[in-house]
């Protein structure tokens, strides 16, 4: 239950927190394990591989529960910490780096030395696609990372993003299945992805590809950026595929935007739940949220971006600066507080969770003797809101699930 005494800016970021709560990871894999025990066949060794920005507290809890033969660990550097009997490795997200695609090698090495006896535990979670850039032959890492930069800029969705990274990797869109072969592999799956496709989350290394190479070479044109894609990328895009078998899989889905949403909803059940996801254009986003009567307003999803200037920022960030422009041309009473905040702790390339926003944002911009429009239009809500001291700072939470959203109007 919410605090009557709080600030509602300090109830905003309770009922933000009491979702993060609802996406801890070691808990969903024990409850997990717990009614479905996961072990190896007799005589075989169990194999845990974690992947992602939750990797380290979900394979915790999985040691504790299902004591493994071997644990390899692979997560972001700001969530990366020893974890006695496990190897942990750090890689770059969101942008992929050296140090993943040497995971991504260590992951195939591991898988590698399995058999028929054996099972793997996959530990999925957002972020993974990041964090095991695995490119396929006549690739680089630059041309991957380059590929990401391109859609991140483009304002790309994430299931376009995936179908498209599936098509470059060898272990996404079901390729860690194939790696693990003859093993059998269970799925313990930590949704970053609104809809819950488990297609799209850390690009599906344990279940079929989203689509096909001219699906992916359609996308890329749709977004105008195949003619700045490095041609390697283009001439695999266009080359025949091989049509390869898909070993089956047991994927559970243990964590999802939807349940944090919910778990906010518990701390405050006089609040209204906005069920359609928060999805689509940051801009068409934060109109929907300014069409929002008084009362208390709980949401989740996952808005985009389309860069057009050279500013630092996320989409949360941009989200709140724009709903307290709105709020201000709206002509809300004074009271109001807005929320936006990605649960892994992280917005955008920034130290900040997202920004909480009220009807004294725009003035302590200024005061700041900046002007909050023309940051916003290029692309700047990280110095607005640095300026008028509305950043959300939480530092890694280590768990993802997607954003979520308060609105409190007296």
């Amino acid at each position: 239950m919410m605090d009557a005494t709080r600030s509602p800016r300090d109830t905003a970021r309770q009922l933000f927190m009491a979702g993060v709560a609802a996406a801890d990871p070691s808990g969903a894999v024990r409850r997990a394990l717990q009614e479905a025990p996961v072990a190896a066949p007799p005589g075989g060794r169990l194999a845990v591989i974690a992947v992602g920005k939750a990797a380290l507290g979900m394979a915790r809890a999985a040691m504790a529960v299902a004591r493994p033969d071997s644990v390899l660990v692979v997560t972001n550097y700001e969530n990366a910490a020893d974890l006695p009997g496990a190897e942990v490795l750090a890689a770059g997200h969101p942008v992929p780096d050296a140090q993943g695609e040497a995971a991504a090698r260590r992951v195939e090495a591991l898988l590698g030395q399995l058999g028929p006896r054996d099972r793997v535990l996959a530990l999925i979670s957002g972020g993974g696609s990041a964090l095991l850039p695995a490119p396929v032959q006549g690739l680089t890492l630059e041309d991957k990372a380059q590929v990401n930069r391109l859609l991140l800029a483009s304002g790309a969705e994430i299931t376009e993003m995936n179908l498209v990274r599936q098509q470059l990797s060898r272990l996404k869109g079901g390729g860690l299945l194939r790696a693990a072969a003859p093993a059998g592999v269970t799925a313990l799956i930590l949704s970053d992805v609104i809809g819950d496709d488990l297609r799209v989350i850390a690009s599906g290394p344990t279940v079929a590809p989203i689509g096909t190479r001219a699906e992916a070479l359609a996308a890329l044109r749709a977004r105008g950026v195949w003619d700045d894609l490095p041609e390697s990328v283009r001439a695999h895009l266009t080359a025949p595929a091989a049509q390869l078998d898909l070993p089956e899989a047991d994927n559970r889905l243990i964590g999802s935007n939807p349940r944090s949403v919910a778990a906010m909803a518990s701390a405050a059940p006089e609040a209204g739940v906005i069920e359609a996801p928060l999805v689509g254009d940051v801009a068409e986003a934060a109109a929907r949220i300014a069409s929002l009567g008084p009362g208390t307003w709980l949401m989740g999803g996952e808005t985009t971006v389309v860069l057009r200037g050279t500013g630092r920022g996320g989409r949360n960030q941009e989200l709140a600066l724009r709903v307290a422009l709105l709020a201000r041309d709206r002509g809300w009473a004074p009271g109001w507080v807005f929320l936006s905040g990605g649960t892994d702790g992280r917005d955008g390339p920034t130290d900040a969770a997202g920004g909480i926003v009220d009807a004294g944002t725009l003035g302590r911009i200024r005061g700041a003797g900046l002007d909050p429009e023309a940051l916003l239009a290029r692309n700047d809500s990280h110095a607005a809101l640095q300026a008028a001291g509305d950043l959300l700072i939480t530092g890694a939470t280590g768990t993802n699930v997607a954003d979520l959203q308060v609105l409190i109007r007296p």
